[in-house]
């Protein structure tokens, strides 16, 4: 069985140790405030449970995507500088620059480092949203992170339960899966985040996968939170492999 350390330090912002590697997730790391992007307000509602100084130097940022504030904020561009490395898409990688390298979904790179052995990143396809919501919501992609030691892990990035999700089911076989849950709205009566059933049918569909669900916490257009993906998993039966993370405590997770 295979382990990491994981750290939730607010909304889609993560700490993975996992293989000797440093990894982190959607940097976000400004207070609470507005960001007015073209169509809709964001507001951020709670102080990240650590601050970037407290994080530190990491070896790769995993950015799903650059062009929302709730992934990445003011502070959050600046902590990318403190990467070695900063993977996120290909349109994304030009708006922000070198050295930020973009992946195209299913690309891989490889983590390398002294005294350790590799760790291989895959990009994952992801739809932040319903159907025809691309040209609105513009490029994401999750990861799949793969030891050498060990099975892969899946990091889903801003998407909802779709076949994209589903082909990463039928390439990988990963022990523990990272949904970005929350079910968040911002354009009207939909989700772009996945809400409870998508979570549900993640579990169903990586079917010995631990899940643990980020996402859901400090933004004031999430709709669901971490207490609503526990009651549904305890009410379908898939309870005992949810873990839900407490900001701020490091967390190992066996898998």
């Amino acid at each position: 069985m295979a382990s990491l350390q994981i750290t939730l330090i607010g909304g889609p912002t993560a700490l993975i140790e996992i293989g000797g590697f440093r990894l982190l997730t959607d940097p976000t790391f400004d207070p609470p405030g507005d960001y007015q992007l073209p169509h809709v307000t964001l507001t951020k509602l709670g102080l990240p449970a650590l601050t970037a100084d407290q994080v530190g130097a990491v070896d790769a940022v995993l950015l799903s995507h650059d062009q929302h504030s709730d992934n990445l904020d003011n502070a959050g561009r600046e902590f990318l500088a403190r990467a070695v490395r900063v993977l996120t898409t290909e349109i994304g990688a030009k708006r922000l620059g070198a050295p930020v390298e973009g992946l195209a979904p299913w690309s891989t790179t490889t983590l390398a480092k002294p005294g350790t052995q590799p760790l291989g990143i895959t990009a994952t396809p992801a739809r932040h949203g319903p159907a025809g919501i691309e040209p609105l919501a513009g490029d994401v992609i999750g990861f799949v992170v793969t030891p050498a030691n060990g099975r892969p892990v899946y990091i889903t990035g801003d998407t909802v339960w779709y076949d994209g999700v589903a082909e990463v089911a039928r390439r990988f076989k990963p022990g523990l899966v990272i949904p970005f849950a929350g079910a968040a709205r911002t354009r009207g009566p939909f989700h772009l985040t996945m809400d409870t059933n998508d979570v549900v049918e993640t579990a169903h569909q990586f079917a010995d996968a631990v899940i643990v669900p980020i996402h859901h916490d400090s933004w004031a257009h999430f709709t669901q939170s971490g207490e609503d993906v526990e009651k549904t998993f305890n009410a379908l039966g898939f309870g005992p492999r949810l873990r839900l993370l407490k900001p701020g405590i490091e967390t190992t997770i066996e898998y």
